[in-house]
């Protein structure tokens, strides 16, 4: 069974709550305690909170971080372009991915180590998902049984696979992704190896060792992922019955290549900058891919993705969803579930606010003419 637990009031924070709605007039999320009112003053309460060597873990990238940089620069290189006098009293949120109804364009992306940044990690994580309403996808490495995140999950969850162990492992594990109500699995390809992680690597620091406190370790053999191929993905898409999704495409040929192998969900991204370094950044990426996809699959993208502002980008030029990663591990590390839903609030605020003041009212009507490039 999993404990509770409560992360103690930060010293340092403000007097009574603002509540932060969750759309048009709706109420505060019930129960949730986080003082927060912006997003990087979550990020700031979790760098005092946090180890060292747990945040640069979790805020760091490959190598020279180049590809962690470009992430941001070339979000910041696209402006959007204002349209005046329209009724943005009603705004709406809602869209679907891979059929699945979602009250928003947002996904908690995978990630592991969770553990590292509050105790009852994934589990802990899947609650602040479903009181901010949000889809969670379950990292593959995480530290808890598939049933036991989905018991404290009610939002919608998907399953993102690491291929550890053996096919038998691999079918095992599906198996109970798909008992316990998970809607679709999303193989990640684009870590055949472990990068270079120079932060950690400087820090004389394995965060691998830190996560082997979790209850739920690892798959049996984490080197299987360099030796994955497309006979693979086949072998995967018999072996489930639920949609199929690759996560780490960055060309339009691999994802031309996925939706004629049957792939459902093609997902952008380089891994938030923590694998390959000196590569694209998804939001450059993303339009070759979107463009060889012609509709036939859903996308996902991710990749230095934080603002509402960064949302409207990536849906203007075809994503479906967007995973955010750091902005809500940040949460999870200053206060938890809590931490989680607010941060989540506080995005789906400025979606909102942002979609409003640039004349936009529905996020499936967004399409690239909203977008400037500028120096």
């Amino acid at each position: 069974m999993v404990k509770s637990w409560r992360i103690p009031a930060l010293a340092s924070r403000p007097g009574p709550r603002s509540p932060l709605p969750r759309g048009a007039g709706s109420p505060m999320v019930p129960g949730m305690t986080s003082t927060f009112v912006t997003l990087p003053e979550i990020r700031q309460a979790a760098r005092r909170r946090l180890p060292r060597e747990v945040y640069n873990f979790g805020a760091g990238g490959a190598e020279t971080e180049t590809t962690l940089r470009r992430n941001r620069r070339a979000l910041s290189r696209l402006a959007i372009r204002q349209h005046i006098l329209v009724d943005v009293r009603k705004i709406d949120l809602e869209t679907t991915l891979l059929g699945v109804p979602l009250s928003w364009p947002v996904a908690v992306a995978p990630m592991g180590g969770l553990v590292m940044f509050h105790p009852d990690g994934d589990v802990e994580m899947a609650r602040g998902a479903s009181q901010a309403d949000t889809l969670l996808f379950l990292s593959g490495a995480t530290g808890w049984p598939v049933e036991d995140v989905a018991a404290a999950s009610t939002a919608p969850r998907m399953f993102q696979l690491y291929h550890h162990g053996d096919r038998a492992w691999v079918a095992d594990l599906l198996a109970r992704v798909e008992a316990s109500g998970y809607l679709a699995v999303c193989l990640t390809v684009d870590v055949q190896v472990y990068g270079r992680r120079e932060r950690d690597i400087l820090g004389r620091w394995d965060p691998r060792a830190a996560m082997s406190k979790a209850p739920n370790p690892r798959g049996p053999d984490p080197e299987y992922q360099a030796r994955l191929t497309w006979d693979d993905v086949a072998w995967l898409k018999k072996t489930t019955r639920l949609p199929i999704g690759l996560k780490g495409i960055m060309t339009a040929e691999d994802a031309r290549r996925a939706v004629e192998a049957g792939v459902g969900l093609i997902w952008v991204s380089n891994h938030g900058g923590r694998q390959l370094d000196q590569t694209q950044p998804t939001i450059d990426a993303l339009p070759a891919v979107v463009e060889a996809v012609a509709g036939r699959a859903s996308i996902v993208v991710d990749g230095g993705f934080s603002r509402g502002t960064d949302v409207i980008k990536a849906l203007a030029l075809g994503a479906d969803v967007v995973a955010i990663g750091r902005t809500v591990l940040w949460g999870l590390g200053a206060d938890g579930a809590d931490g989680v839903a607010c941060a989540l609030d506080i995005l789906r605020t400025e979606l909102r606010t942002s979609l409003a003041l640039c004349g936009q009212t529905r996020v499936k009507d967004l399409s690239p003419d909203l977008l400037v490039s500028v120096s």
